[in-house]
This record gives structure tokens, C-alpha cells and sequence, in this order.
């Protein structure tokens, strides 16, 4: 997906069983979507950041939706069960959607985990990539490239930097 794409409908379950769908967000001045995990240790480091982030742009019509579609025969971690333990163990406040067929993940063109993908109001792609520059320890961040995304397409400007390399783990497509 290239800056500028707009984004494919699609249709998830989430960890508490319940069917999300793209239009769910329709009201949403932002929508970031995050290709995650839970077994990856950068996906690992990067949950309470995501968490943080919502809550501070939640009030200002941010959806934040995470997406795990990791081949579960080659990472058993990232089953759907997993998947629902660490929601409730994160107390997750945003959905957490698995892609078992990897529809949305191909969609996305997405490589790693974490790899985020920011969608405007019309649902433009805006960003793709990192989330900041330092996965291994927060307060080493220099640079807060998601946080300065959701500002600039909250505030309707365009972003200096739309593309930044994500850092984390291949996701395990499917064979």
C-alpha cells in the first residue's frame, strides 16, 4: 500500500468474539491500524506505548486497532487464544483483530511487527511504518514518529516523513 491508497474494507473477529469491521470506525477523524503480534519481543515492547498513545488521542476521535495475522503452525503464540489472554491481560482498550486468512495484512502490504499504517478521515494512508526509533527502551526514543503522525492527520497537515521503515518481526505468512 503506498501513501495516498485508500483503504480496503475489511472484516475481523476480535479477541472478545465480536465481528469488526472498517466502517465500525467511520466517524474517526484518524484510524491506526497496527500489524502486531504477541510473540514477538518488538511487538512486546511496543504494547503499552500503543496503549498509552490511544488514551492520550482517544478524546480527540482516534481509532487505534491492532491486527495479529501470523501463521499460527509456525508461531503457535499468535493463536486466537493467545490472542484473547493477552488482551485481557494488557486490559487492551482498542480492538485486537485476528486475520487468520492474511487478507488484511497483504492488503496493508505490512512486513513486520509492529508496523503501523495511519488512515486520515477519508481513509487515505498518510503513514506506514515505525512507531518511534527506539523499540528496546522508551525513554531512548528521540524520535515519536506515530505520535507526530496522529497529530499532523488530526490536525488536517500533511506529514514531513509518511514513510518510515518499520523494525520488528517478518510476519509468518501462511505457505
Amino acid at each position: 500500500m503506498n501513501i495516498g491508497d485508500s483503504l480496503k474494507p475489511f472484516c475481523l473477529k476480535s479477541t472478545d468474539n465480536q465481528l469488526v469491521n472498517s466502517f465500525d470506525f467511520a466517524e474517526k477523524s484518524a484510524l491506526v491500524l497496527v500489524a502486531t503480534c504477541n510473540h514477538c519481543p518488538y511487538a512486546q515492547a511496543y504494547w503499552p506505548r500503543l496503549i498509552r498513545l490511544f488514551k492520550k488521542f482517544e478524546e480527540d476521535n482516534l481509532a487505534l486497532v491492532a491486527i495479529n495475522g501470523n501463521d499460527v503452525a509456525q508461531q503457535p503464540l499468535d493463536g486466537f487464544e493467545d490472542m484473547k489472554r493477552l488482551a485481557k491481560q494488557l486490559r487492551l482498550p482498542f480492538p485486537y483483530l485476528h486475520d487468520e486468512k492474511q487478507d488484511v495484512l497483504k492488503a496493508l502490504g505490512a512486513e513486520k511487527t509492529p508496523e503501523v499504517f495511519v488512515f486520515n478521515s477519508r481513509r487515505k494512508l498518510v503513514y506506514k511504518g515505525a512507531i518511534d526509533d527506539n523499540w528496546e527502551t522508551e525513554p531512548g526514543v528521540m524520535s515519536v514518529h506515530l505520535e507526530d503522525a496522529i497529530e499532523y492527520t488530526l490536525d488536517g497537515l500533511e506529514i514531513d516523513y509518511p514513510e518510515i521503515p518499520a523494525v520488528g518481526c517478518g510476519i509468518k505468512w501462511k505457505r
